[in-house]
Parts: C-alpha cells; sequence; structure tokens
C-alpha cells in the first residue's frame, strides 16, 4: 500500500478517504466489552500453569543461568 501524504491531499480526497474507512469499519462485527473482557479473563488464567512470567523459568531450561563459577584466588 502507497504512504499517502495527508497534508497534500484537498479536502474533497480526505472526504472521500474517511467515507471509504467508515463503510469498510460498518461492516465489522461488533462484541459487547463486557463478554470479550470475560473471554480474554478464561483465556489468560487457561494458560496460567504454563506463563513463564507468572511461574518463571525452570533452572533445567534457564539459558542465562551461571554454568560454573570463578575463583581468583
Amino acid at each position: 500500500m502507497p504512504v499517502i501524504n495527508v497534508e497534500e491531499l484537498t479536502d474533497k480526497d480526505k472526504a472521500v478517504m474517511e467515507v471509504n474507512q467508515l463503510k469498510i469499519e460498518v461492516k465489522l462485527e461488533r462484541a459487547l466489552v463486557s463478554k470479550c473482557c470475560e473471554e480474554m479473563k478464561e483465556f489468560i488464567q487457561s494458560g496460567e500453569d504454563d506463563d513463564i512470567l507468572l511461574k518463571g523459568i525452570p533452572e533445567e531450561k534457564n539459558p542465562f543461568k551461571e554454568k560454573g563459577g570463578c575463583v581468583i584466588s
């Protein structure tokens, strides 16, 4: 899709673009926010057991753990 500099368009061109965008948006399926939030909550909770941000990375799978120490004497 080509880049359009909106500042260079005429008012008529801007209005045509806006009408075209509204025609696209009016065809989109709408859903209640309360229903979407409930579905998102269920989805997040269903993956809670495997979420490494909540449980952390197991030591055996952690690529960043220290593999050995360095002793300076």
